[in-house]
């Protein structure tokens, strides 16, 4: 035991200081940033699921793989925050891939400081940061895929059947999670290179057998465990919704350049924007080491890892943001942090140089995400999709907490929210935080608004207490005509010009919050 800590005392201390750093910067104001659409939606089947057994399939109503919301569903049970809970899975996922990294990068280059400092890479990465904070299912697919490559590498370098098995159960829980989990699978055959090839054509023979059977035994518990899915009775919504999302594979040949061309440029501008940056030119580097110190099978699959998945979905993808290809983001990091092998002392010292100026610029980046999201300099997407727009959800929670108070003065009074949509932000955010009082109601009563809808009406004749929750820019009628009292509003950021400049481009948005009078 001493001679082990001996050897391995200050790795083992500097890599609890790098966990600890990226558990305090995911977990701090966890709940900071509002609700976003997807969120409302996730926590609240979570809910659902939790309160009836028999709609646990119920994400395949969407075409959604369910393993994420079953994941909630316990920390619902212990946690009263919905919005806390939803996002604690996904902070402990980005613990996940952050232990995933820094013993990928160890299995790969026998290095601890280019482990460590691939593990820092990402705990400090805003794009990680950002995303191990919110309660979606990238964060978790992206954990998936780190120990995908990671326990297949442990299964063919030391030809091992129990490595192989829990490559299959870590590429089930990939596949039960999101659909892009194919990536994984279409790649794990790249681990093959990283085996040791005997000499000998017979041993080569039975080396290449035993590779097959090891992978073959991962697919098969990986593609048994996606099969729980057909127990559900929307399975076949999942490639029905998938259809939604990408292009047909004729669209390679048809239309190669559009959006290829603008999503690729997209892609590494939001790495370059929240990556860090340059995580970019150390990954050059790292690559370039590689090739010229005869590290190119490593070299090759974590490029392939990481660019594959980017390169596919620039072609193919309808819809793209920056979540899209946050699970290819860790094998980035990896390559960044193989430029701790050079032997060069200059090239180290420039090495150590670029980390110093990199944690800096990220920890700064940080900070603004901790503490005034609306200051950080997010790419225009993530701007306005998570802040200013309808798929924000600045107030909810204030409103719930106004209702739960009327709820509360006047016990047994049915309450009536009306909101706009049907479903998301406003009335699944809603929802979710007003799941345990059955007295207030939440019904959707459509999109851009002019009149009272019939059904909040005929909701006052009956002597209930009845709201209107729905953003400036869908409401189109008069509030004063329409005995509409304005309890609060509350402000989304204005849209800036550009991200560095806080300027003003158009409306800004507000939440309004209406109560209908006699």
């Amino acid at each position: 035991m001493n001679k082990i800590f001996k050897e391995w005392g200050w790795v083992i201390l500097a890599g609890a200081a790098v966990l600890m750093l990226g558990l305090i910067l995911r977990l701090y104001h966890l709940t900071l940033l509002p609700v976003f659409v997807d969120e409302a939606i996730y926590i609240r089947w979570a809910q659902v699921m939790r309160a009836e057994s028999t709609l646990r399939f119920l994400p395949l109503s969407d075409g959604k793989q369910p393993l994420y919301m079953w994941l909630v569903i316990p920390f619902l049970k212990f946690v009263s925050d919905p919005l806390f809970a939803g996002r604690i899975v996904s902070v402990l996922s980005g613990m996940g891939t952050l232990v995933a990294i820094f013993l990928l990068s160890y299995q790969l280059f026998k290095s601890e400081k280019a482990a460590l400092i691939s593990s820092l890479l990402y705990a400090v990465s805003p794009y990680a940061v950002f995303f191990d904070r919110m309660a979606l299912a990238d964060s978790l697919l992206s954990m998936f895929g780190v120990w995908i490559l990671l326990l297949g590498t442990y299964a063919v370098r030391k030809l091992r059947l129990d490595f192989a098995m829990l490559t299959g159960f870590a590429l089930g829980g990939a596949l039960l999670t999101k659909s892009p989990a194919l990536f994984f699978a279409i790649l794990f055959p790249s681990v093959w290179l990283l085996s040791k090839s005997p000499k000998g054509k017979k041993n080569i023979t039975i080396h290449l057998i035993k590779l097959i059977f090891l992978s073959f035994i991962a697919y098969i518990i990986g593609y048994g465990l996606y099969n729980i899915l057909r127990l559900g009775p929307n399975f076949h919504m999942i490639g029905l919704r998938n259809q939604d999302y990408i292009f047909p594979v004729s669209h390679l040949w048809t239309n190669f350049k559009d959006p290829f061309v603008s999503h690729l440029k997209e892609s590494f501008g939001w790495i370059w924007a929240m990556g860090p940056s340059l995580a970019l030119p150390m990954a050059v580097m790292g690559i370039l080491y590689g090739l010229i110190k005869r590290r190119f099978k490593e070299t090759l699959v974590l490029s392939g890892w990481f660019l594959f998945p980017i390169l596919v979905q620039s072609e193919f993808a309808k819809v793209f943001t920056a979540r899209y290809i946050f699970f290819s983001l860790p094998y980035l990091f990896v390559l960044a942090g193989m430029v701790f092998l050079f032997e060069s002392r200059l090239l180290r010292k420039i090495a150590i140089f670029a980390i110093i100026l990199l944690f800096v610029l990220a920890v700064k980046f940080d900070y603004s995400l901790l503490t005034k999201p609306e200051r950080a300099n997010l790419p225009g997407g993530e701007r306005s999709g998570y802040l200013e727009e309808w798929t924000a959800g600045q107030g909810i929670k204030e409103i719930a907490d106004y209702l739960r108070t009327e709820e509360m003065k006047n016990p047994g009074t049915k309450i009536v929210v009306g909101t706009e949509g049907y479903f998301g932000t406003l009335p699944d955010g809603l929802q979710i935080y007003l799941n345990d009082v059955p007295e207030i109601i939440i019904i959707g009563v459509g999109i851009d608004i002019r009149e009272t809808p019939q059904s909040l009406k005929e909701s006052l004749k009956a002597g209930n207490k009845t709201y209107l929750v729905i953003n400036k820019s869908r409401f189109k009628g008069d509030a004063k005509i329409q005995g509409l009292s304005l309890i609060a509003e509350f402000p989304k950021p204005p849209r800036p010009l550009d991200a560095r400049e806080y300027v003003t481009k158009g409306p800004q948005e507000f939440l309004l919050f209406y109560q209908l009078n006699e």
